[in-house]
């Protein structure tokens, strides 16, 4: 239940970064900053959920991260592709 939890934390949190991302040039400071900064949060919601550091936890939070970066670019690609519309 917890690990389920942190998950959808992790996929919010993550989601403004992914659109941060999804707007700087790629590999640079900007892009490399929006990568790694949510990391130690995530580690804070390790720890505040008292999650072990087990294969299976790992696979589900990183998947959360991964997807929240992806889904954060994919609102910022929406957004920019529905401004041009009007």
């Amino acid at each position: 239940m917890y690990l389920e939890i942190a998950g959808i934390i992790v996929f919010v949190f993550t989601l403004p970064f992914g659109y941060w991302r999804a707007i700087v040039r790629f590999k640079s400071t900007q892009w490399f900053l929006a990568v790694h900064l949510p990391i130690p949060s995530i580690i804070l919601v390790r720890f505040i959920f008292d999650l072990d550091f087990t294969l299976y936890s790992f696979l589900i939070l990183d998947a959360a991260f991964f997807f929240g970066q992806l889904f954060g670019g994919y609102v910022y690609k929406y957004i920019v592709k529905n401004r041009k519309k009007s």
